[in-house]
């Protein structure tokens, strides 16, 4: 049987929606189709029941899928000790599938991979960019091997999920924004932030969902004004022209702190945000993920 097949399946009975699963997967949505259908025919079962709003596991899928994620598992195993075969010094090889949001990605991976290339130069990191409702269905399909979410709450029957470190956020503006002005003489309350515009990072960014609900708690008399971006770039440079404020991890605008295209706007303190380390609790670590995992932390704050 082609695991290929098996791959699919699970990543599509994960999302319950042909699209979202090829875009997962990086193929086009006929393909998806096509493998599913040709898995259905194989097994001469009907794995899916076709709805409107997307794709249901029929009684046999789900039966079906606990038996393919156990095969994912062992096929996973296999290429690892495949590849560990015939490593004469004994550094880890193979190739780790990891996930983090973009405020890790743009800066902390980076140094991490860096770092792994010169102790292990035989591990690969296929690093992709995912929201935790998002990440934990693909640890569940299997699509990733690790992922780190940026969540104070993290509970999952079948992913463990590990604190690493805390990263510090802050409350930013350009220095020619009026916020920057009026904040040399006092700290700015909830209600004064509620007034103003900002540009934050995409839905399902905690930090960003959490202060949204603040600012509309602590609005008198209308509603804050938000652009959310899917890039943190893009919420950057907003910011950086003096259009509004923005909430974003201390590592993501260090740079522009120092060089004084930004500034911090003084007022309610932002607790530190819980960064975590994710992983399907039934499947087995691999030479290269446990290589990996024990670098993470020396890039990540203490």
């Amino acid at each position: 049987m082609d695991t290929r097949l098996l791959r699919t399946f699970a990543t599509v009975a994960r999302t319950e929606n042909l699209t979202a699963a090829a875009e997962r997967l990086h193929l086009v949505q006929s393909t998806v189709t096509a493998q599913v259908q040709a898995l259905e025919k194989e097994l001469d079962l009907r794995l899916f029941d076709r709805l409107p709003r997307g794709v249901v596991l029929t009684g046999a899928g789900r039966e079906v899928l606990a038996h393919a994620e156990a095969v994912l598992e062992a096929e996973s195993r296999l290429r690892a000790v495949a590849a560990s075969t015939g490593c004469a010094d004994g550094r880890a090889t193979g190739r780790v599938m990891l996930s983090a949001g973009e405020t890790l990605v743009s800066a902390r991976l980076p140094g991490v991979v860096a770092a792994l290339r010169r102790s292990h130069p035989g591990v690969e990191v296929d690093l992709r960019t995912m929201g935790t409702a998002t990440a934990v269905a693909a640890l569940r399909s299997g699509e990733l091997d690790l992922a780190l979410l940026l969540e104070d709450e993290a509970e999952f029957r079948d992913i463990e999920c590990t604190p690493l470190a805390r990263e510090p956020l802050v409350l930013v503006c350009s220095p020619e924004h009026p916020a920057a002005r009026r904040a040399t003489n006092s700290s700015t309350d909830w209600a004064e932030l509620a007034r103003e515009d900002y540009f934050l990072h995409e839905q399902g960014c905690s930090y960003s969902d959490r202060f949204i609900e603040r600012l509309r708690a602590a609005a008198k008399d209308a509603p804050p004004r938000i652009t959310r971006f899917g890039s943190l770039e893009a919420a950057r440079s907003c910011v950086a022209a003096g259009l509004g404020l923005s909430l974003l991890a201390r590592a993501n605008v260090a740079d522009a702190l120092a060089a004084g295209r930004l500034t911090q706007v003084p007022g309610p303190q932002f607790p530190d945000v819980t960064v975590q380390l994710a992983r399907h609790r039934r499947r087995w670590l691999s030479p290269a993920a446990a290589a990996l995992t024990a670098e993470l932390p020396h890039h990540l704050p203490r």
